[in-house]
């Protein structure tokens, strides 16, 4: 049993990070809800909002494709 013990205390610690990471993670979502409260409370629109960040996180390439693919996916259905 001697040998299980630091395998033990490894897994243990691993574990009190993961469960620390999810609280700051936690803590992050409800900071980020919040700015999106105070956008609203101001008049933009939080849905654009999102698709913003969103956009933002894609490099210039992939936006480019899905754009592209949007709009012939749109003028095939005729909204262009």
């Amino acid at each position: 049993m001697a040998d299980a013990e630091p395998t033990d205390d490894r897994l243990r610690l691993l574990i009190e990070r993961v469960e620390r990471l999810e609280e700051e993670k936690k803590g992050l979502a409800d900071d980020i809800k919040d700015v999106y409260g105070e956008a609203k409370a101001v008049g933009y629109d939080v849905k654009i909002m999102r698709q913003i960040v969103r956009l933002r996180k894609m490099n210039a390439d992939d936006r480019a494709e899905m754009e592209a693919i949007l709009d012939t996916y749109k003028a095939a259905l005729g909204l262009g």
